[in-house]
């Protein structure tokens, strides 16, 4: 048996036999997630700070919140995520005496970082829709939120579908660094064969092979409604 069959038996003795694999199943489950449950904060958070941001600024209000708004979108895109997570879980919790599971603290601060991303990305999409939309829909009595949330913001999504799938696929892969504030993801599960077994390379490729699969699913899963979308169009 050559060097790479020895490892190869190395890890599967650690991965099944040894129930590593309910480590890799717990690690899959709470990276998915993160990243799905800190997508879905992201829409709403970056939904309402686009808006805020389209809004007239005829009056002071809307000046303030769009200057709030700013703020937090230059906040968190100007730092990496994982200076993000350990501000949170080591000085701010703290400070402020709570005490949240890793795994939540991963859920907010991912979703607190996808929401500036997502801001940007649905206010280049409300943008792109016809202005004619926000017109008709003020022609018929509908207030200003009421057209943005019903008329506009639908078309917007359509637009931007493949970048929020980006999006998805960054926070996949950015799950990677939530075991610094102790939350047992991929990482955490395969290091710990690889630990176990003092063999890393088969490991980490199997790793590796993971993300790139789910991201490729994440892909076709995208181009499928982008499809969709589209025939859905053409009909009407």
């Amino acid at each position: 048996m050559g060097n790479f069959g020895r490892k190869l038996e190395k890890f599967w003795e650690i991965f099944y036999e040894n129930g590593g694999y309910t480590k890799v199943l717990t690690g899959l489950k709470n990276t998915l997630y993160i990243a799905v449950a800190g997508l879905a904060i992201g829409i709403i958070i970056g939904t309402i700070i686009a808006i805020i941001e389209v809004f007239p600024k005829y009056k002071k209000l809307p000046r303030i919140l769009d200057t709030i708004c700013r703020f937090y979108v230059g906040l968190f895109r100007g730092s990496p995520i994982v200076v993000q997570l350990l501000v949170a879980y080591y000085v701010v919790l703290p400070l402020v005496k709570i005490n949240i599971p890793p795994l939540n603290v991963c859920v907010i601060v991912f979703g607190l970082n996808s929401g500036a991303y997502v801001s940007e990305i649905m206010r280049s999409g409300i943008m792109s829709v016809d202005p004619g939309q926000m017109e008709a829909g003020r022609a018929l009595g509908l207030s200003y939120g009421t057209t943005m949330v019903k008329i506009v913001v639908p078309q917007a999504v359509k637009n931007i579908l493949p970048t929020l799938g980006n999006e998805f696929i960054a926070l996949i892969k950015e799950t990677s660094v939530v075991s610094f504030v102790g939350a047992a993801d991929l990482y955490v599960a395969f290091n710990f064969i690889g630990t176990n077994s003092y063999e890393f390379m088969v490991p980490y490729l199997v790793m590796a092979l993971i993300y790139i699969v789910m991201v490729m699913i994440i892909a076709l899963f995208v181009r499928i409604m982008e499809r969709s979308l589209r025939k859905s169009d053409r009909r009407n």
